[in-house]
Formats: C-alpha cells, structure tokens, sequence
C-alpha cells in the first residue's frame, strides 16, 4: 500500500481528497432514511438519491396495487443498496458527489496497486 497524498487539484491522479461532508451525518442519514435516498442529497448524488425515491415509491405503489411480488422485489432492491451504502460509508470507502472520500474519523486515505 502507498499512502495517497492530499492535492488541492482535486483530479490529480494518486491523490484522494477527503470530502468536506459530515460522517457523522452521511452514517445516519443513510442508516435511518437509507432507503429514501436521503443520504445521497446530502452527499451531492442527486442521481443516485432519485433512484431510491423512485425505488421507495414503486415498492409503496405496487404493495398498494396488490402487486405483491413486484413490491417485494423493489424493496429487497430498496433495502439491499441501502446497506451496501451504508457498509460503504461505514468503512469509509464511499465519495461524495465531488469525487471525495467520506472519511471515517483518524482515516487515512490510501492507494490499493496491484
């Protein structure tokens, strides 16, 4: 492993940049309305925040619909990308919508070459 350095050009190859954003609240936004998107918007994803409104609203509508099966399918969707962010953001392997690491506290970024 190399450690990676921080750059103030936020593309620079080997750099990583850790995000200005709040763990804390990244961690709990995710982990309470997680399968809202919520999190997301915090972060800067609005693409990746609709997709889950959108999740969210089809598993509400097909269960209302008597769907019952295409319900249970959205929300396994909904719920299983919900976590994969959370353990994401948790081991502080997850970037803001600027491309920076959201770090855990006393993390430090570094490189993987294989």
């Amino acid at each position: 492993m190399t450690e990676a350095f921080v750059s103030s050009q936020p593309g620079l190859p080997g750099s990583l940049q850790p995000s200005s954003k709040s763990y804390a609240t990244a961690v709990m936004l995710s982990s309470i309305f997680g399968f809202l998107g919520i999190q997301h918007f915090y972060l800067r994803r609005p693409l990746e925040g609709l997709l889950d409104v959108g999740l969210s609203i089809g598993w509400i509508w097909s269960f209302a619909a008597s769907e019952v099966l295409l319900g249970v399918t959205l929300l396994a969707l909904d719920l299983v990308h919900a976590f994969v962010v959370t353990v994401m953001l948790l081991t502080g392997n997850f970037k803001d919508g600027d491309g920076r690491v959201v770090c855990y506290p006393g993390q430090k970024l570094v490189i993987h070459r294989g």
